[in-house]
């Protein structure tokens, strides 16, 4: 067994890794294992930096949060002109949802549904930081979650496994296009492998412990799309799995991740994951460092538990050189499809930085994705579009707070070149309206609350006059006007790593404003900042229009104000589910049944079926939900055939009209439900969508396919299996509103 795993290597790689993993000391393969930060890495000093020395002597695989043509041109120098064997190095830095130019945060990236549109995101993204010398992004993160009080799910794509899935493949193509040796692509790392965004109480690093079925089913798709994409690179979370840290889990590292997909690039760390093994209780740093490079991990993120202890390990037997060579030719065969053998310097041209970063183009296009993104929630009596005309009082603490535009992750964004809601809503409407700003209040009454959610220099600006004085002069301001606009929700650092909450609803300061502008009588349109779903059952029932906006990017302020004025039909549809109540979490709308499910859906209670005595069951805003200006309604759904075998394909087909006064965008959603199976199925599952175009007056046919592999899913056998009888099919504007039919799939 050993001699095939030898040879399927051999067979796997080029000639030029095997003749220079030939030449390599024990230490500097080790070396290529390690990836340190920057640390003390300053232009025109970085020669005498002690990171220096260690890349000198081949103890540097890559580094970690460099950015600059100049700083990671003096650093490759030092690799590939002082080093023995003359290595390149490998840069990454978190290149979440864009570099300078930023875009909104990736939950609200999702919720525009266009795939296209997200892949270009990514595209600019890496055509960005790779002209300022960055080849490697730690993205898409992929992981599933149905937890909104855990800070990360802002960085991911929601809660549906299929929707999870298209937006990994468009991602990983978006960043490293069809050809990793153009100076414009970058390596992607799909993260963070496996199961992170299940943690336990939606507290961050925390455990995680599932069947395996629900494993293949619901949470591994994303990461398996991302494979298949041709990813270069996955991340191992920091969760524990089936008792094991994901960073030293032989099965899912090596099991399946390589032998079960197929996967034949390199497994890096996250944040001193290594390390980290040591507080789960899995042994000192040696031994976790041993059980991490055995478990099929190649390179450490910070903790240099590999450089330092694996040369013992090998001394005494617990680490083989085989492991080691199979790491390092891994990470050589990366740097060799990027190119970086033949030009170690094909990132770092000047002319390039100067002329591609933060243009006026990539600022327009991301002002474009912005709008695409936002959600309207609710739009009592056609409250917007607004009208360009009278006066617009804007309150709230998120009104004109550049520094939180971008929201969480935005690394290398320019915070103060971000352009707020205040800002935008004045160059758009210009001098044809009178615009009014109060803070109104701070983002909440607790000041060290709100300094744990503004850190990364995303600070809000604590106004330290009392709460009513703040409150008075925004009554004021809004008794002058015809409406008001209030800027409310979570800060950008409100979520995010490390910024999970027991409490997800909009803080009560900010409720506390809201109602005494309600009050007022006047209408009130809710601009809703957040990096998560939200519980907004009251805000629901009280505000006449609210729209989602999430964190919006560069250009925030601006395509919120083209969506505000009907510049931009709203076309953005959930992508995660809004609960009524913090209780009711985990809440996710392709749930299982239960023996006793509750049989009426106007919320009445019934005693001995699955409901609360205290709540309804359904959510504020269901999967899939999102308005517009315009109406559309759905109508005719037909089948090519009420059968179908497994070499068959069936067509659905709806009509879609758009009854309403304005041109819009609607997202057509396919569902299908397995009626009847070896083991429980879902009560439905997102198979398909299509975001369609439609003048006012126009009707469309959108035509779906279905095919056998719609219907497969992984069985108690972890067997993937399409298996007869009925399927019911839905379609309609969100996962609650369909229409319904049915066939049934009968096997050779």
């Amino acid at each position: 067994m050993l001699c095939c795993t030898i040879l399927l290597q051999a067979q796997e790689t080029n000639p030029f890794v095997e003749e220079l993993l030939g030449k390599m000391t024990l230490e500097e393969k080790i070396g290529q294992l390690n990836l340190p930060g920057s640390g003390d890495v300053v232009t025109g000093q970085a020669q005498n930096s002690d990171i220096a020395k260690k890349i000198e002597a081949g103890m540097v695989g890559g580094l970690l949060n460099i950015t600059s043509v100049e700083k990671i041109k003096e650093v490759q120098k030092i690799a590939v002109e002082k080093s023995r064997l003359k290595i390149p190095l490998l840069f990454g830095l978190d290149v979440i949802h864009g570099y300078r130019t930023t875009f909104p945060i990736p939950l609200g990236l999702s919720t525009s549904w266009d795939m296209g549109l997200i892949e270009k995101t990514a595209r600019m993204a890496a055509t960005e930081a790779s002209a300022d010398g960055i080849n490697w992004t730690f993205s898409p993160m992929v992981d599933i979650s149905r937890d909104p009080r855990w800070g990360r799910f802002s960085e991911g794509s929601g809660e549906d496994p299929y929707l999870g899935s298209e937006i990994a493949k468009a991602m990983v193509r978006g960043y490293q296009g069809d050809d990793l040796t153009k100076n414009n692509t970058i390596m992607s790392c799909v993260k963070h492998f496996a199961l992170y965004g299940a943690s336990e109480a939606g507290r961050d690093y925390n455990t995680v412990d599932m069947s395996r079925i629900r494993m293949y089913n619901e949470y591994l798709p994303p990461y398996k799309a991302a494979i298949d994409a041709g990813v270069g690179s996955v991340m191992a979370s920091f969760n524990e799995i089936d008792g094991i840290p994901a960073t030293g889990n032989k099965w899912l590292l090596t099991d399946l991740l390589r032998k079960q997909w197929g996967f034949k690039g390199f497994v890096v760390s996250d944040y001193t994951g290594v390390n980290e093994m040591i507080e789960h209780g899995m042994g000192d740093l040696q031994t976790s460092s041993a059980l991490a490079l055995n478990a099929g991990l190649d390179m450490d993120m910070i903790g240099e538990g590999f450089l330092t202890t694996l040369m013992k390990s090998v001394e005494e037997g617990s680490v083989n050189m085989i492991q080691i060579d199979n790491a390092v030719r891994r990470i050589l065969k990366a740097k060799y499809d990027l190119g970086l053998f033949d030009d170690p310097y094909k990132y770092c041209d000047i002319n390039r930085a100067q002329a591609e970063i933060f243009t006026e183009d990539n600022r327009h296009f991301s002002r474009e994705v912005a709008s695409q993104s936002m959600v309207l929630l609710k739009n009592e009596n056609q409250l917007l579009p607004l009208k360009k005309s009278g006066t617009i009082a804007i309150v709230g603490p998120l009104a004109n707070s550049k520094e939180n535009m971008a929201g969480t992750w935005s690394v290398a964004t320019v915070q103060n070149k971000s352009i707020a809601l205040l800002e935008g809503l004045n160059t758009v409407v210009g001098d044809k309206v009178k615009i009014v700003y109060a803070k109104g209040s701070n983002l909440t009454y607790d000041a060290e609350l709100e300094q744990r959610a503004t850190m990364f220099g995303k600070e809000l600006n604590r106004d330290n006059r009392s709460d009513a004085v703040l409150l008075n002069e925004a009554l004021e301001i809004a008794s002058k006007a015809d409406v008001i606009v209030a800027a409310l929700g979570e800060s950008a650092e409100f979520s995010g790593e490390s910024s999970s909450r027991t409490n997800i609803e909009i803080p009560q300061v900010q409720q506390d404003l809201l109602k005494a502008l309600l009050k007022t009588g006047k209408p009130v349109v809710m601009v809703l900042f957040t990096g998560r779903p939200l519980v907004l059952k009251e805000e629901s029932k009280t505000v006449p229009a609210i729209l989602n906006v999430w964190f919006p990017g560069s250009e925030a302020g601006l395509a919120i104000s083209d969506v505000l004025f009907g510049d931009v039909n709203p076309s953005g549809k959930l992508t995660a589910t809004f609960p009524r109540s913090i209780g009711q979490i985990p809440l996710f709308y392709n749930h299982k049944n239960t023996g006793r499910p509750l049989q009426n859906k106007e919320g009445k209670f019934e005693k001995f079926t699955s409901n609360y005595i205290d709540e309804r069951n359904e959510p504020v805003y269901p999967f899939g939900f999102g308005l517009s200006y315009t109406n559309f309604t759905y109508d005719n759904l037909r089948l090519s055939s009420d059968k179908m075998t497994e070499n068959d394909t069936i067509k659905v087909t709806v009509d879609v009209t758009n009854t309403g006064d304005f041109d819009g965008k609607e997202v057509v959603q396919l569902y299908i439900r397995d009626v009847i199976g070896t083991v429980t199925r879902p009560v439905k599952e997102l198979k398909g969508f299509q975001k369609v175009a439609l003048n006012k007056g126009e009707t469309k046919s959108v035509t779906f396919s279905i095919t056998i592999e719609d219907l497969k899913f992984y069985n108690y056998d972890l067997d993937y299996v399409a298996e007869p009888g009925e399927f019911e099919i839905f379609i309609g504007t969100n996962s609650d509103d369909t229409l319904k039919t049915s066939f049934r799939l009968e096997m050779n």
